[in-house]
């Protein structure tokens, strides 16, 4: 029987396909991509040999969704109409659609899981949380979260706090590269070339995120390593701190998951 049908083949699907296959979390041949589009479902199987790719759904012990949020009512319904061939765990990846929404689609015995992961899953690096349904129990999160961290990293939240998941790490990797652009048009505005700029900016945030990842030391401590009293780079937080960049930060994430739970409410 297959092990997992993921209903959505885009970008997100074959990050998490890819990510899965990898990591050996089951063989092609146990998982299964629903996908619409001929073309896209020739690319499917190109990519990925053995997994099985269809145009509807099959049977299976599970089923991921990442399809459109306007697209989950259907392949909510597609799902449960299995019968005896539907899935008793389900992991939903659309954005704003809520818990009760995907419980109202299937048997209150199917264990329902939300998570909003990010586009860095792309490549591997992705941020994920995850919220329980109501017949979710430890097994079915430990399940989810098996999933997503084949593709990055996973936290395990309320549903009340996925707004605030989207408006930090779901919005976030925007907020990065606005940064990035704004450092490389410093760069070029100081008088350096543009690829030059470029390569030093996409350097120096890899760096520092990586030296964040490696949790030895808080985000102000850094920062506080890198500040020589008097010197270059207290010159330049002055800057920033004097524009209000942190509160803008602050205001930016607020803003997004208020629009989170606005749409989530539409």
């Amino acid at each position: 029987m297959i092990e997992l049908v993921m209903v959505g083949g885009g970008k997100m699907g074959e990050a998490l396909l890819g990510g899965l296959l990898e990591a050996g979390w089951a063989p092609p041949e146990r998982l299964a991509v629903v996908e619409k589009l001929p073309a896209r479902a020739d690319e499917l199987r190109r990519l990925f040999p053995g997994v099985a790719v269809s145009e509807t759904v099959v049977p299976a012990a599970a089923a991921l969704l990442a399809v459109k949020p306007n697209d989950v009512p259907a392949a909510c319904r597609a799902l449960a109409e299995l019968g005896a061939g539907a899935p008793t765990r389900v992991l939903s990846i659309a954005a704003g659609v809520t818990i009760a929404a995907l419980e109202a689609c299937f048997d209150a015995s199917v264990a329902v899981v939300r998570a909003m992961p990010n586009t860095p899953a792309l490549v591997g690096k992705g941020a994920a949380a995850i919220a329980a349904g109501h017949a979710a129990g430890p097994d079915d999160l430990a399940w989810a979260e098996s999933i997503l961290r084949a593709v990055g990293s996973v936290a395990v939240v309320g549903e009340y706090q996925l707004d605030a998941v989207t408006g930090l790490s779901g919005s976030g990797p925007a907020y990065v590269f606005l940064v990035a652009e704004a450092l490389i048009e410093a760069g070029v505005l100081n008088g350096l070339a543009r690829p030059v700029a470029q390569d030093l900016a996409i350097q120096t945030l890899l760096g520092a995120a990586t030296l964040l990842a490696a949790g030895e030391r808080s985000a102000a401590d850094l920062r506080a390593d890198v500040t020589s009293p008097g010197g270059t780079t207290a010159a330049g937080l002055q800057v920033l701190e004097q524009r209000a960049v942190r509160a803008a930060f602050l205001d930016a994430v607020t803003a997004a998951t208020a629009r989170s739970a606005e749409l989530g409410r539409g």
